[in-house]
């Protein structure tokens, strides 16, 4: 189970791709990723006045953020620019689907891709793939229920809102840490570094649901220092360099649908993958599409007997 990640591969060179993005991309080969990460997340928690309120006005203003959706509409009132970043939503910014089988979309963002698990492998983008049981850290048991199942990538652009939320009711049954690199996320970098998903830093946290097995894994990306679930806090070290299976909790996390159950700074992305015929994505549910956490995005197929994850009862 503890296995260190695989060497990375070169970029991919693809016919069409404009100069500036492959040297976009091969930058990134090239940086030290955690050290970076690490200065990013001392200046993010700073809370020295004249340094973080400059970073949050200027957040606000090349991002077009809108604070009126916030719990807090203040830009002064956060002790630092994570805590901006990382900000709540008012109540009833992001109404739930009120369908019991719905698919809460668990995040802000767009779509980067949709599909069914094939053969054990997920896909990327053209000419890109990447298996489950990488992607899980090498737990063969819980790789081999979600094949043939149906998986969603999420992306999250420095501009959305994040944290993360339960796309149904779940009860946690392990998080799995995955240590990696932390290549940017953004679709050009998605377009062109092989198995990008299952290479970056990552938390798989592994749930029973109603309709059976789900996953919803944390990726990591250059300048996210910090991946954070609300039972476990901040979950990566900066030292750790093998796979951590935390194994079941202490205590019993149960979670419903849309309730808070993570979070991480700068843009990154969520990963679904649920059991074989226990899923369907809505038919508008295509790639580039913005999402709202909240929104219908699927229906899950409710099991009488409950479906259960590897070994559980």
């Amino acid at each position: 189970m503890n296995k260190k990640p695989p060497a990375a591969a070169a970029p991919t060179k693809r016919a069409g791709t404009p100069l500036k993005e492959r040297l976009f991309v091969a930058a990134q080969y090239a940086l030290p990723h955690h050290p970076l990460s690490w200065v990013m997340r001392q200046i993010a928690n700073s809370t020295w006045p004249p340094l973080k309120q400059r970073l949050i006005e200027q957040a606000i203003q090349r991002l077009g953020i809108d604070l009126q959706e916030a719990a807090m509409s203040d830009p002064q009132a956060y002790e630092s620019f994570n805590a901006f970043f990382t900000r709540a939503l008012r109540e009833g910014a992001r109404p739930l689907a009120p369908e019991p089988d719905a698919v809460l979309c668990p995040v802000d963002g767009a779509v980067s891709q949709v599909g069914q698990v094939s053969d054990g492998r997920i896909f990327q983008a053209k000419g890109h793939d990447y298996s489950v049981l990488e992607l899980l850290g090498g737990d063969e048991d819980w790789a081999r229920v979600f094949d043939g199942g149906a998986f969603a990538n999420l992306y999250l652009s420095p501009r959305d809102y994040h944290r993360i939320h339960m796309p149904c009711s779940g009860r946690l049954i392990r998080t799995i840490h995955v240590p990696g690199r932390l290549f940017s996320v953004n679709p050009i970098t998605t377009r062109q570094v092989p198995r990008l998903f299952a290479r970056n830093e990552r938390i798989a946290c592994l749930f029973e649901a109603p309709a059976g097995p789900l996953a919803v894994i944390l990726v990591g990306a250059i300048f996210v220092s910090s991946l954070e679930t609300v039972w476990g806090g901040v979950l990566n070290t900066p030292r750790q360099i093998e796979v951590c299976d935390y194994g079941p909790p202490a205590m019993t996390v149960k979670l419903q649908g849309g309730a808070e159950m993570g979070r991480f700074n700068m843009g990154s992305t969520v990963i679904l993958l649920f059991g074989k015929g226990k899923a369907r994505w809505s038919s508008a549910l295509k790639a580039g599409m913005k999402v709202r956490m909240g929104q219908r995005i699927g229906s899950v197929l409710i099991s009488q007997d409950g479906l259960h994850g590897p070994g559980q009862t």
